[in-house]
């Protein structure tokens, strides 16, 4: 169920129905020549809508802005400061929990989230909620074995050969094969002097024409595989959120507990 598709009668009782709702995360930013600017949203909302067949649950409208501040230097991109990119999330999570979900379900699909989502998840101990946050976190290890075995290369970071391939599934009128680069983009390593570090130019001094892998061996043949795991996957993680009930418990004595700390 698609919450941008529904009549406000439907929205009503869809939301009684599933009280759960999933919020994809993914960017607007360049994916190196032959993908869309809007390649990590439009994959990881198209993924969750076809697990939300699956497994019936409401999907939030494609949400765009994350952390892609590496990304600036590029065409296209959008970034938000970073104080109003945590309220504009938060303002959203409580809209969605206004409107009836008792669970809300991140799902990421760009890795410069990867830092942010859990912080925003650990973030909900600060003030209790009308809802629970659940971020779910990705493939069984069982599937990355399956995911890992219909590819021919690696790495797999960005505009590669899983990324292009999914896209050749979802929308393959946006992506231009004969724009692939000729060579695979190679990490620069121009920061490996550095052991032990962590700096916000990392991936620009690896990668600073954001193309991370090889999509020359992209199909769409393997994005329907891809995809179909991922959804799989992610089905399942929707069954296991509906049917828990001690996220709730815990959040309730946690939070009874902080209100007088002995």
């Amino acid at each position: 169920m698609q919450w941008e598709n529904l009549t406000a009668p439907e929205f009503a009782r869809y939301a009684r129905e599933t009280g759960v709702c999933i919020m994809t995360f993914g960017v607007i930013e360049k994916h190196s020549d032959h993908l869309p600017l809007g390649t990590d949203f439009l994959n990881v909302h198209k993924i969750a809508c076809l697990a939300a067949e699956k497994e019936p649950a409401m999907v939030f409208p494609p949400f765009y802005f994350g952390q892609i501040y590496e990304a600036r230097c590029h065409p296209g991109t959008i970034t938000i400061t970073p104080t109003l990119l945590m309220q504009l999330i938060q303002s959203v999570l409580d809209e969605i929990g206004r409107n009836g979900f008792s669970k809300i379900i991140l799902v990421n699909g760009h890795g410069g989230n990867n830092s942010l989502l859990p912080f925003l998840a650990q973030s909900q101990l600060w003030e209790q909620k009308p809802y629970s946050l659940y971020l779910y976190t990705g493939l069984t290890a069982e599937r990355e074995t399956e995911y890992a075995s219909v590819l021919e290369t690696s790495p797999h970071y960005h505009a590669c050969e899983c990324e292009t391939s999914i896209s050749l599934a979802n929308h393959p009128e946006l992506v231009k094969m004969d724009q692939v680069p000729s060579q695979p983009g190679i990490s620069l390593n121009r920061l490996s002097h550095l052991r032990s570090n962590y700096t916000g130019i990392w991936w620009y001094g690896d990668y600073p024409d954001h193309y991370a892998g090889d999509a020359r061996t992209a199909s769409r043949e393997k994005g329907l595989r891809l995809r179909q795991i991922k959804v799989d996957d992610l089905a399942e993680y929707i069954a296991l959120v509906k049917a828990d009930r001690a996220v709730l418990a815990l959040e309730q004595e946690f939070f009874e507990r902080s209100k007088n700390p002995k």
